[in-house]
Order: C-alpha cells, then sequence, then structure tokens
C-alpha cells in the first residue's frame, strides 16, 4: 500500500496530478484544494489512498492525512465510490464532514453534487459512530454554508495553482457571477471551478 509520494511536481489540472518520484510519473486524483498546493517543478507530499479493482489501481492524493483518513471511511459507506468521496472534501473540509455525520445534517451533504436526500440520509446512517468531531477550528464562513467568503479564496488559489493570474481568476468569478449565478450560488468549490476553467479556457480561444 502506498500511503505517500513526495517528488517533483510533473503536471497538475483540474482533478489530477503527476509527481515525478525517482523516475516515475505517479498519478494521483485530487481534490481541487490539494491540488492547490501542488506547483509544477516544485518537489511536493501527498499522503495517498490506493484504491484496488479488478482492472485498476488509483491512487487518490490528500494535503493532509485527516483528508485522506476521512476519505477512506467515506468510501466505506456503500453507494460511495472515489469520486464521490473526493467531491464531498472538496465542499467541506475533515471537520465539517466529521460534525455533519455526527450531528446528522442531510444538508450539509446534500451540497454536494450527485448526493440528493436520500443519499444523504444514507451516509449519516453508515457513518454514525464512525466519524467524531475532533474539535478542530470551523471558520465562520464555512459554517454560514458556502458564502462568496468560504468558496471564492479556494477557487482563486487553485486557479492560481493552475497557472492562472490572481487578477484573471478574480475577474472570472465576477464574471460568472453575473453569466451563471445559480452554480455559484451552490458554494460547491469543484463545480465553481470547472464552470470557471471553462470560461477561461474559451476566452483564450476567443482571442
Amino acid at each position: 500500500m502506498i500511503s505517500s509520494l513526495t517528488g517533483t511536481v510533473q503536471a497538475v489540472s483540474l482533478n489530477t496530478a503527476v509527481l515525478n518520484v525517482n523516475g516515475f510519473g505517479m498519478l494521483v486524483n485530487a481534490t481541487p484544494g490539494t491540488l492547490s498546493t501542488l506547483h509544477q517543478g516544485r518537489e511536493a507530499t501527498v499522503h495517498t489512498s490506493m484504491v484496488v479493482r479488478e482492472d485498476s489501481m488509483t491512487l487518490f492524493g490528500f494535503a493532509t492525512t485527516e483528508e485522506r483518513d476521512v476519505f477512506e471511511v467515506l468510501i466505506g459507506v456503500s453507494g460511495i465510490g472515489p469520486r464521490t468521496g473526493l467531491a464531498i472534501l472538496a465542499v467541506h473540509t475533515p471537520e465539517e464532514v466529521r460534525i455533519a455525520a455526527n450531528t446528522k445534517d442531510t444538508a450539509a451533504f446534500t451540497k454536494v453534487s450527485g448526493i440528493g436526500p436520500k443519499g444523504a440520509s444514507r451516509i449519516v446512517l453508515e457513518l454514525n459512530g464512525k466519524l467524531v468531531p475532533t474539535g478542530a477550528p470551523v471558520s465562520s464562513a464555512s459554517a454560514a454554508g458556502g458564502s462568496a467568503s468560504a468558496w471564492e479564496p479556494q477557487v482563486i488559489e487553485a486557479l492560481t495553482g493552475l497557472g492562472w493570474s490572481e487578477k484573471d481568476a478574480a475577474a472570472t468569478l465576477k464574471a460568472l457571477s453575473k453569466a451563471d449565478p445559480e452554480i455559484v450560488a451552490t458554494g460547491n468549490v469543484a463545480d465553481i471551478l470547472r464552470a470557471a476553467l471553462r470560461s477561461m479556457s474559451s476566452a483564450n480561444r476567443a482571442r
């Protein structure tokens, strides 16, 4: 089992990164928050979880061991695959997931794209007793449920980590708020980031 990787970042995309570890290019899937900490050409360490299927072995990378540990508990829930586990951690911090599970806050899980009320109810039922809050501080913005102050810095950090300037990133988010207010209103970091990247790519092609 590969529990961590340390190497030079070769490439960073919307959902994955490649780390050169002793000459081997290791592909890891990660959340926008983790990817925003990786910069091409720099050395980095990611904590990993390997998901083995009959036809594949896939690595998922995390900035902290806490994220990885919560991910591994999440994917133990029936119906929660690795992609959905990543999506949950793209929207909520590990401590927020722990709090939501402990308080049976189904609304917190329905904020994640692809999880409906029934799925959220199943998640809190199966997580009962498996995730307990650690007492780590939770930002007031996050507790408020996805205000602009909660997601905007994360999206801007992810965009700059992917090579865009902070000025362009901020301008794109301002335009996105007017062009697609519904997706911005969700506060979903992963979805907003994808929409912003589509917008920026379209603008580049138009030039």
